[in-house]
């Protein structure tokens, strides 16, 4: 299954880091898709995003703040249409933040502030693009369930494991975002459920310790072998692995 086709995809927090690297990644594929929809909240002022629009016709940029309901409405209804009448192979909900809090210094705005766009925005998009992933898995009804079918893919981090904490809260508490992350991985698995009879795939894949904005210059992964090895298992990904929680080689991670 190597170096699939995967016809239309959506990324979400698609200007810079990971999200970015991905849009590179799949316009740079031996079978590029016919579609990749770039999606950020401020896609006019993102610079390298434009950029590559600019010299790729498949390539098409999408205003979209995953935390508000009106503007993830928006963002399908422009990706609906620009589709003309074909389905979604393939979701990634990539957007997200982080602060850095403990138990003592975390507030209810924290918590609601990264919930809203690590937990609830990958609920509300994934909900808003279901029609269209539908419609993509009952285009290749005798495919087997895969990302060039129709999948959800949940960017987490191995930050949301549970089985972790005791081993890294102390050198980095990341108290809500942790909590967020944990949360994605059940709505993973809630998903995959729903969708398993669709013919729909859902996974969460950590992505690692990445240098980005988020993960900081002292992070040990560069985003260019992050998302290289993510790649290569998004080719891989069977119906076994549906409702699982992968680590960028593809490897189960730890609730």
């Amino acid at each position: 299954m190597a170096n699939i086709l995967i016809r239309n995809i959506f990324i979400s927090g698609a200007s810079r880091g990971i999200g970015l690297e991905l849009v590179k990644r799949f316009l740079n594929k031996q079978n590029p898709p016919e579609r990749i929809f770039a999606a950020c909240r401020s896609p006019e002022t993102a610079q390298e995003l434009k950029s590559l629009a600019s010299k790729h016709s498949n390539l098409i940029t999408i205003r979209l703040d995953v935390a508000d309901t009106a503007s993830i409405k928006a963002a399908n209804s422009e990706a609906e249409e620009r589709l003309n009448g074909r389905g979604l192979n393939l979701l990634i909900n990539n957007a997200g933040i982080a602060f850095f809090h403990t138990l003592y210094t975390v507030t209810a705005e924290d918590m609601m502030a990264v919930y809203k766009t690590n937990t609830v925005g990958p609920v509300l998009l994934t909900q808003a693009f279901t029609p269209l992933l539908k419609k993509a898995a009952k285009e290749n009804p005798n495919e087997k369930m895969s990302c060039s079918k129709a999948a959800v893919i949940n960017i987490s981090s191995g930050a949301g494991s549970i089985e972790r904490v005791p081993l890294e809260y102390s050198a980095n508490a990341l108290f809500e975002y942790r909590c967020s992350k944990a949360a994605l991985n059940m709505i993973t698995c809630c998903v995959a459920e729903t969708f398993k009879t669709d013919g729909i795939t859902a996974v969460a894949i950590a992505p690692g310790w990445v240098q980005t904005d988020m993960g900081g210059p002292e992070a040990p992964l560069k985003t260019e072998e992050s998302v290289g090895t993510m790649m290569k298992v998004f080719d891989t990904l069977t119906e076994k692995h549906n409702g699982m929680f992968l680590n960028r080689k593809g490897q189960a991670m730890p609730w």
